[in-house]
């Protein structure tokens, strides 16, 4: 994402959004991972290729951030190596010692963590079905649709990292809406770095926004040291599905990529009650 303001040109922030981010950055308190009785979290982050601000590669910085969270579900993006072979850049095993969470098998590539750098992490439960999607554009972006059967019943995650181009994210985002309508309806979430901020008429959302609900203003997760763009977004399918959407932000999480975690609850009692659907959506 290095440069990501400066390359979209007529999309540029106003530089209003300066003053903004240093109000924020003077009022934010350094947050600690809260967690609900039966509810499971559910987080998605942006990890740079493990590169933190300080231009430090360092992994296990991610792994103690993916930590902080308390997460139950992980949608991660930047996992694996861009150029060449498409390895993973986290020491799973760390991850797995200090969180619990087990990478979800989606690498077409030995050694690697996910599909186009999406990776997917889950504490309990098995994959139930795997698609992964190569989606539209003028450079490689992928989504991966996963089933999760979870105790408290079946999820469908959708995580994504979408292009920098409106037109591009416009065409990713109807691509993994057909994608969607080819199964039955399940609960659903589609979160990952969408690189969109803007709700509305001027978003390239707006088919997902249709489909999922109208968005709410999401947290801002970007830059991390002073965030001012909601790049990394959740929708989901279902009333009270997801709750409580957040920036993770402590300062290890400021220092260890160039976003910060988005971070939500899942209530388990939706999960259990399968496909109906009944009343309008959310997204945020």
């Amino acid at each position: 994402m290095n440069g990501l303001i400066a390359r979209r040109g007529r999309e540029a922030v106003s530089p209003a959004l300066g003053v903004l981010a240093l109000l924020r950055a003077r009022s934010r308190p350094a947050m600690t991972a809260r967690r609900v009785s039966g509810a499971l979290t559910i987080v998605s982050y942006n990890v740079h290729k493990c590169v933190g601000v300080d231009k430090r590669f360092d992994p296990a910085r991610i792994a103690e951030v993916i930590a902080e969270t308390g997460a139950d579900i992980v949608a991660l993006q930047e996992a694996d190596r861009r150029l060449g072979r498409r390895v993973g850049l986290l020491d799973m095993a760390t991850v797995e010692r200090r969180t619990g969470l087990r990478l979800v098998p989606l690498s077409t590539t030995p050694g690697g963590h996910g599909w186009h750098g999406n990776a997917l992490l889950v504490r309990v439960g098995q994959p139930a079905g795997v698609r992964r999607l190569t989606l539209p554009g003028g450079e490689p972006r992928g989504a991966v649709i996963a089933d999760l059967e979870l105790p408290a019943g079946r999820i469908r995650v959708v995580a994504a990292h979408l292009g920098l181009l409106k037109r591009h994210r416009e065409r990713q985002a109807a691509a993994i809406l057909a994608a969607l309508a080819e199964d039955p309806e399940v609960p659903t979430v589609v979160l990952g770095d969408l690189n969109e901020w803007r709700p509305g008429q001027r978003s390239s959302l707006g088919a997902l926004e249709r489909s999922f609900g109208h968005a709410r203003a999401s947290p801002p997760t970007f830059p991390s040291r002073l965030p001012v763009l909601a790049l990394d977004r959740m929708f989901w399918n279902r009333p009270g599905l997801v709750a409580a959407v957040e920036a993770h932000d402590t300062p290890l999480a400021r220092l260890a990529s160039d976003h910060l975690p988005l971070r939500a609850r899942l209530d388990p009692a939706i999960l259990a009650g399968g496909a109906a659907l009944d009343g309008a959506s959310e997204a945020a």
